[in-house]
C-alpha cells in the first residue's frame, strides 16, 4: 500500500505576479524553504534562461533572497 504526504501550505501569492510560471516557482520556494535554480529546473521543467528571469523578477519586488546559491522566500 502506498501512502502519500498531504501538505497543507497557507501562502498567499503576490497579487503582482501575472506569469503562471513565476506562481510555480514562488509555491515551489513555499513548499521546499529553499532551491538552486539548477533545481528550479529540474523540479519544475522549467528552461534555465526562464528560470533565471523568474528569479530576477522575484529578486526584484522583494520576494525572494539568494543564500548560499540558494533561493528562498524573503
Amino acid at each position: 500500500m502506498t501512502q502519500s504526504a498531504t501538505v497543507n501550505l497557507d501562502v498567499s501569492i503576490p497579487t503582482d505576479l501575472d506569469s503562471a510560471r513565476a506562481k510555480l516557482v514562488y509555491l515551489y520556494l513555499a513548499a521546499v524553504g529553499s532551491a538552486t535554480a539548477d533545481d528550479l529546473c529540474t523540479e519544475l521543467a522549467i528552461t534555465k534562461g526562464t528560470v533565471l528571469s523568474i528569479i530576477g523578477t522575484l529578486r526584484d519586488r522583494g520576494y525572494i533572497e539568494r543564500r548560499d546559491s540558494q533561493y528562498e522566500l524573503a
